[in-house]
């Protein structure tokens, strides 16, 4: 079994709920976002945060609009919608238990090892 294949698998469970995230407190364009993600050492490609961006705003918890740049082409900003706050705020939520959950076991399996 690859580690190198689960780790990157772990890190894309938990994609779209680090771009809302980075959302919720100001809009950014993707090259943002993206550079958040990967100083987090998310380790994403253009190739996988396009896509999502397009479905999470396909699923109405996201909007965007274009913003001329002094450097370059208009850029697309992000932002959360209403509908995006909410589903943010359900995933925190879900996220506390979860690593609780986690945090559970694996401090079960050390505690049994010892």
């Amino acid at each position: 079994m690859n580690i190198e294949n689960t780790k990157a698998q772990m890190r894309k469970g938990v994609l779209e709920y680090c771009i809302l995230s980075i959302l919720e407190s100001e809009d950014q364009y993707a090259s943002e976002i993206l550079d958040t993600l990967k100083d987090a050492k998310m380790l994403v490609v253009e190739g996988t945060i396009y896509p999502l961006l397009t479905r999470l705003k396909n699923a109405g918890l996201l909007t965007y609009r274009w913003e001329e740049s002094t450097s370059g082409p208009p850029r697309k900003y992000y932002a959360l919608t209403d509908d995006g706050t909410n589903f943010l705020k359900e995933l925190d939520a879900t996220w506390d238990e979860l690593r609780n959950a986690v945090n559970l076991v694996t401090r079960s399996k050390s505690t049994n090892n010892e």
